[in-house]
């Protein structure tokens, strides 16, 4: 049988790079509770409906990248291409919106159809932070700063944040008319695909990749012209808070995120790290996407970062390496026969009931074999029983560190250890 290899645009995560993505999630956790948000778990595939009327028609997102299926109930299901969308969909099945703002976090995989390329891929990973019930712009500002501190906190510090407003649905409707005018007395230089979405979801062509486009809206109006007081006072007071917390942004009036739902704010955070230019964060507010989704209206702010991209910067700023070397254990049980290796399995298992983290050798190979690789795995202490040890019911203690060795009697190993580790 010809060997069955994972479908492309995936991949598995494999020790000891696993401890790399365990400490990502750590990082995550650990920053997010500290900001006072609370983890989310929703399903990895939903209702199609949840993502085509939020993420909205025309988009690539919707036209071009969902994997949408109809199961054997007949009703048409998604894999989800993001989560913004399923976390208000889980919040308003669940009553959540009792007691504002709820502040909430996810992380997990996403699925989109596109080519793959470096740090993009077919089945991607996810995380991030949705506030509701906060208009204010110190909510941007807050969610702008907790997507920056677990940058830092996994040694990424070249970055480059860009902020931009879409303004409320009032301006940006001035705003349209703007541009849908520029755009059809310039449409013969627009691409096809943009012809086509100049009829049908205009605003979708100041999100084109397409050079011809790029070039033609450097030429076009920008938002930023047509922003009423109250936006441009939202928008001057997040920059002003931006710069008291230290955090230094730049105001692009291109950036428009992908994505229908998107009010006012809207900012990414990109870095050279790997060379060119790459998007690693994305987010924004959506004081619509609630009311849309059949809600009371809700004010929401959210963002979200692509984990295998942040892996992979992590890993830069540390000099290009991967994870390497075995999992760190304490204490590693050396046992020389097999009698010796019954004999200290339970003693393991007690001291593993310590808190104390504990490996063994169940291949039984040369003593000087296990001892080495005992001291790459980082431990601190091996345990040794023989035949000689187990006769007189004690073990051997020897530090890995000074190899200095000691006798104590087998009941007293886990005391032993509890205290030379201090738990």
């Amino acid at each position: 049988m010809k060997h069955v290899t994972a479908p492309r645009g995936t991949f598995d995560v494999l020790p000891p790079e696993s401890a790399e993505w365990q400490e990502l999630e750590r990082v995550i956790d650990e920053v997010c509770t500290r900001f006072g948000y609370q983890e989310i778990r929703t399903p990895i595939f939903e209702s199609t409906d949840v993502f085509v009327k939020p993420i909205g028609e025309g988009t690539d997102i919707v036209d071009k990248e969902m994997y949408t299926f109809t199961d054997r109930g007949g009703r048409s299901i998604t894999l989800r291409p993001e989560l913004t969308a399923p976390v208000v969909r889980a919040v308003l099945e669940h009553n959540l919106l009792q007691t504002l703002p709820l502040k909430l976090y996810y992380r997990g995989p996403i699925f989109r159809y596109e080519r793959p390329q470096k740090g993009r891929y077919r089945q991607a990973h996810q995380w991030g932070v949705e506030c509701f019930g906060a208009a204010g712009p110190e909510a941007d500002a807050e969610i702008i700063a907790l997507g920056i501190e677990v940058m830092k906190a996994i040694g990424i510090t070249d970055y480059r944040l860009e902020i931009n407003s879409l303004g409320c649905d009032a301006c940006r409707h001035t705003y349209r008319e703007a541009l849908v005018g520029f755009l059809r007395n310039n449409a013969d230089r627009l691409s096809e695909t943009s012809r086509e979405r100049l009829e049908r979801n205009p605003l979708r062509i100041l999100d084109s990749k397409e050079q011809r486009d790029i070039d033609l809206l450097n030429l076009a109006p920008t938002m930023d012209a047509f922003l009423c007081q109250a936006c441009q006072e939202h928008f001057a007071t997040l920059r002003t808070l931006l710069e008291r917390m230290g955090i230094r942004a730049l105001h692009n009036p291109h950036i428009v995120r992908g994505l229908d739902y998107y009010t006012r704010t809207v900012f990414e955070i990109s870095s050279t790290a790997l060379g060119a230019q790459n998007s690693v964060c994305g987010g924004g507010r959506y004081d619509g996407l609630v009311k849309s989704m059949g809600g009371p209206p809700t004010a929401g702010v959210g963002l979200a970062m692509g984990m295998d991209r942040m892996l992979m910067l992590a890993r830069s700023a540390k000099g290009g390496e991967a994870h390497n070397g075995r999992p760190r254990v304490d204490v590693v049980f050396v046992a020389l026969d097999e009698a010796s290796a019954l004999t200290l399995v339970p003693v393991m298992h007690a001291v593993r009931a310590r808190h104390i983290s504990a490996d063994m050798d169940y291949t039984r190979r040369h003593i000087d074999k296990q001892l080495r690789a005992a001291g790459d795995s980082g431990a601190r202490y091996a345990v040794i029983v023989g035949e000689d040890e187990r006769h007189s019911a004690e073990a051997t203690i020897q530090d890995l560190a000074t190899r200095e060795r000691s006798r104590i009697a087998l009941e007293g190993v886990v005391g032993e250890l509890a205290v030379r580790l201090r738990t």
